[in-house]
């Protein structure tokens, strides 16, 4: 494929007024965001699950490779499956693998081996990094694979928030059992579970989630 400049297909430029007021609101929503591990059976319509799943496919990539797939999941037995796998794994983890330093870090988010979200959400959203291309047997070389893909999360992440869901992020290591699982190719690499549905009425956050860097610890102009 050649290169073909195209006009701006859309502009969504404002007036400098409106432009602070749409960052503020924006900001101001994107604050009420959680990562919430009690989650409601609820169901949710598989059409949302869709239509979040099309906002992360507009994300940049290298060379617009858009090395990305994504696996939603709903069957109950299936995501038995993954907790099964995710908690043998994370009790490893737990009884000494992850390291004094890492559980010591992650004993004020109270993070522990049992994942009782993966089973009671009602969408978990399996996350694959496409590490090279493969086009008619050939293989290709895909380019900035995990910028790409971390962009295309958290844009999947926001609009989950605008569904009005919550999410977790959730990383076990390793994750190659969810290649079988998902009947995912080799050239793919698992990087993230989503669970995502409506919070459980009793949710709670951690307390030590709630703090966040102030911005002059995170910016500086020049």
């Amino acid at each position: 494929m050649s290169y073909v400049p195209l006009p701006l297909p859309d502009r969504v430029q404002l007036a400098p007024e409106e432009s602070l007021a749409h960052v503020r609101a924006y900001r101001d929503y994107m604050r009420k965001r959680h990562s919430v591990r009690e989650f409601s059976a609820d169901p949710v319509d598989a059409a949302v699950i869709r239509a979040c799943v099309e906002v992360a496919g507009t994300a940049p990539s290298g060379a617009n490779q858009q090395p990305w797939h994504f696996v939603a999941i709903s069957d109950a037995a299936m995501k038995a499956r993954i907790r099964e796998a995710a908690e043998e794994e994370e009790r490893a983890f737990y009884a000494g693998g992850g390291g004094d330093e890492w559980l010591a870090t992650l004993e004020p988010v109270g993070t522990g081996p049992d994942k009782p979200h993966l089973t009671t959400a009602p969408w978990l959203i399996v996350v694959f990094a496409q590490r090279y291309g493969l086009e008619d047997g050939r293989r290709h070389k895909h380019y900035y694979v995990p910028e790409s893909v971390g962009i295309a999360c958290g844009m999947l992440i926001s609009a989950i928030h605008h569904a009005g869901l919550v999410t977790l992020e959730h990383t076990p290591n390793p994750m190659k059992f969810l290649n079988e699982l998902c009947n995912r190719p080799d050239n793919e690499k698992p990087v993230m579970i989503l669970p995502v549905g409506l919070p459980a009425a009793t949710a709670t956050v951690p307390a030590a989630a709630k703090r966040k860097k102030p911005l002059d610890q995170i910016m500086t102009i020049f």
